[in-house]
This record gives C-alpha cells, structure tokens and sequence, in this order.
C-alpha cells in the first residue's frame, strides 16, 4: 500500500479523484460524509502513506493501523465512482490488523521496547486472514458461474480480442475457443484455489498457480494493486515453521507457537457479516450485471464490460426544456462511472435540481435522463425510464423500478 500510495501521488491522481472534482458520489448510508478542501485531502493522504510506512516497520503499530484504516476508509469514501473491489479488501485488511498482535516480533516496538515480545500466537488470528482470502476468492468464483461469465465468455472475448497484437500470447488470444478456456480456468481457480492452499500437499503447487495467475492477469489488465495484494498476503497459508525459517533469516526469530483459543464474538459477527453481505443480490428480482442492484461489496470480479451515456434534460411547468453539460460539473471519470450505475444517474439527478433550483430561483423543475447502455459487447439499450421525474426518487434497498429490462438477458 504504501507502493500504490506514493505512485498514486506521483501519478497525480490524487488531484485528479479528491481535488478536481466538483461533485462527489457517495455510497448509501454515507451522503453526509464530509469533504475536506485540497489542503486536508494531501494530508490525510500524507497520514496514509506515514501509517503505511510505520505498519511496515512496526513502529507505533497500533496508532499506526488506526490511522491508516481511517483514513485510506475514508479517501475510499469519499467518491463512491472510485470504488474498486481490492481497495475494499484493503479498508477490511486494515481493520482487521487493527486487532492483531502483527507487531509482537521484528517489529520497532519490540526492540525500542514499546511492546513486548510473544512467542505465541492464537490460531484464530491466522485463520481469520485465510478466510478472509478465502471469501473473496470462494465469492469471486461463485459469481463466474453465471451465462454471460461460462457460456457467453463474456466479457473475456473483448478483452483478449483487444490484445490479439501482442507479440506470442497474442496468438493464443486470438485461438477461437481461447475465451471459454480462460473463463472456465479463471472460475475454476477462484472456486478451488482457496481450498488448495489450505492443504500441504497441494498448497506450494496452489501458491505457484497463485503467482501464475496474478501476473497474468496484471500483464493484460489494469486491475492495480491486487495482484500484488494477493500475491503478498497468501503467504499466510504456509506452516509456522516455513515462516520460521524465511523469518529465522532475519536474525532472533524466537520459537513461535500457534495455540487454540475460542474465537471473540465480535470477530464471529465480522465473518458472518463478510459471509451474508455478498449474498443480498438475491432478495431483488432485477438483472445484476445490468441493473447492478446488490453488486458492490460482493466480490463480482471482472464481469462485465459496460459503457454508457447519459443525456439529462431540465423541465419547468411552462415547458421550458434545456440539456445538461454533464462536463461542467463531473470529471471525464465520473461522467463514464455515471451514467452506467442506476444510484449515481439519481444522486447527480438530485445535485442538478439543487443546483438550478437555485440559479434559476424556481422550484417547478423536472430532470429526466435518456441514457443507453452497452453491456458486454452488445448493442446499447435504454437503460432508465425516460419518462421518469429523477427528482422524485429517493435511492434505498428497494427494486429500482424506473431501470428498463434488458431484453436478452
């Protein structure tokens, strides 16, 4: 994390997702969330990368997981439009380290003498991070199962279509039957590759097929820092004793032990929470991958390849009409982020209305929206009923009615 912040910060993206924009996107339940002017967004990026750094070393360890689960939680909250599955697994990671004895060897805190050392650990502590890991794999794949994902090869027929020029794999790529092999392994390894790890025998051909895959799919996609993530923390699932001897390299590795302990309850609703949060897709009736209703937070990874525009118009009691420029008020990022999820073609609805209610001084406007949306290589669809007052819906847990049914799905 501290190798994705800095570049981050280098990139200049920092500027580009917390400053530049004039409106932010929030997730449900988080519309107050306050934002802070430039200044503060550099310095809660600031205290990120020194919490980054300090977890690193083991220095001020407990202070420093706090500080950095507040605020890389908070810069993820901040514009609902950058969300991205790994970022979510990060914000968990930090919380979770949170409450774990990370610190108790190696660490800064022990040789300066702020801590002291342990030789024991509680099986419960590791085993929470394999299953964790374990989750957002098991989940990934259980989402790969559906028809657009195993019989449609969807959307990997685009992507490796779009890297048919490399040089050697490019070949591969373009093979006609290229995208069902991928899909199929691609489900195949986020099914099993959990249940592989856990177990000797498989787990140092399991963690090989981890690095394989991980930079594979890094190479073709631009995914960021997870496969870095996954690469680094499934190191976990190897022995006390394999660790013992990487970590006996580094000089006094005490003799560690892993003892059972009964697991706190907080913990056991954290992973019950973890286990029924990806399954709430199931109490709507709506099309996930097209009206995304129960789809963030439920490790749906690479699924869909979806483009879309959205063209707002402004409506009075007189029948006074004009047509937004979305470019005045969202960044190129958060225009293309819009206008394919339902809750934010609502949210930036709503900021419109306040918006011109106020520059115009009335209070009888109407927002509509004719957006079109391409799923998964097929031809755009209507995508929001554009009969529909936006202003008059207020977004919930309820089925989005006013979405319009894609007809091949």
């Amino acid at each position: 994390m501290l190798f994705g912040l800095v570049r981050s910060l280098m990139q200049g993206w920092v500027y580009e997702l917390y400053v530049k924009p004039q409106f932010f996107f929030s997730f449900y339940g988080f519309e107050n969330l306050p934002r802070v002017g430039e200044t503060l967004v550099y310095i809660i990026y600031a205290m990120a990368i020194i919490s980054a750094i300090l977890i690193s070393i083991g220095l001020f360890y407990r202070f420093a997981t706090i500080g950095f689960f507040l605020c890389f939680t908070y810069l993820e909250l901040y514009d609902a439009t950058n969300y991205l599955n790994h970022y979510y697994l990060i914000c968990l990671f930090a919380f979770l380290l949170i409450f774990l004895p990370a610190n108790k060897s190696h660490s800064l805190d022990v040789k300066l003498g702020f801590t002291k050392a342990s030789d024991t650990v509680s099986a419960w502590m590791i085993y929470l991070i394999m299953a964790q890991i374990g989750i957002v794999y098991t989940y990934a794949g259980l989402a790969k199962l559906h028809p657009e994902w195993i019989s449609e090869a969807m959307p990997l027929t685009i992507w490796l279509n779009e890297r048919a020029h490399w040089p050697i794999l490019g070949t591969l790529f373009s093979w006609e039957y290229s995208p069902i092999l991928f899909s199929f392994f691609g489900a195949f390894y986020d099914l099993f590759i959990f249940w592989f790890l856990l177990f000797k025998k498989t787990r140092p051909w399991a963690y090989a097929a981890v690095v394989v895959f991980h930079l594979l799919t890094w190479s073709m996609f631009n995914i960021g820092l997870f496969p870095l993530i996954m690469i680094t923390s499934n190191i976990i699932f190897f022995s006390a004793s394999w660790h013992k001897r990487v970590l006996g390299r580094l000089g006094g590795m005490p003799k560690s032990a892993v003892y059972a302990r009964s697991v706190p309850p907080g913990f056991v609703l954290y992973m019950c929470i973890q286990l029924i949060l990806p399954l709430r897709f199931l109490f709507y009736n709506s099309q996930l991958l097209w009206a995304e209703e129960g789809y963030r937070f439920g490790w749906r990874v690479m699924l869909v390849e979806k483009s879309g525009l959205a063209h707002f118009t402004l409506k009075t009691s007189d029948h006074t009409a004009f047509e937004v420029d979305n470019s005045k008020f969202l960044t190129p990022f958060q225009e293309k982020q819009m206008a394919i999820q339902p809750d934010f073609i609502v949210q930036y609805a709503h900021y419109l209305g306040e918006y011109y209610s106020q520059q115009l001084q009335r209070k009888d406007l109407r927002i509509f929206v004719d957006a079109h949306v391409a799923l998964n290589g097929r031809v755009s669809h209507p995508f929001i009923n554009p009969k529909q007052d936006l202003l008059l819906i207020e977004d919930g847990f309820k089925t989005k009615q006013w979405i319009i049914t894609h007809p091949d799905l």
